[in-house]
């Protein structure tokens, strides 16, 4: 097995992980976030990248060749 994490992948791969972690942190965290950011005057889709971002970097990969 091997081990890797999120930018060990490629441009592409890390691109689709990128966007299924954004609509699993949305669909998880979305109403919380979005009050955050009216209350704090922040752009919410900035705060939806990078919780999508440390989402991702609590991933471990493991791929089976």
């Amino acid at each position: 097995m091997i081990y890797l994490n999120f930018s060990d992948l490629n441009g592409e791969a890390q691109e689709r992980l990128l966007e299924s972690s954004k609509k699993d942190v949305e669909q998880k965290f979305g109403d919380d976030i979005r009050n955050y950011a009216k209350e704090h005057c922040t752009n919410f889709e900035v705060m939806i990248e990078e919780e999508a971002l440390r989402n991702l970097y609590s991933y471990t990969y493991v791929f089976n060749i």
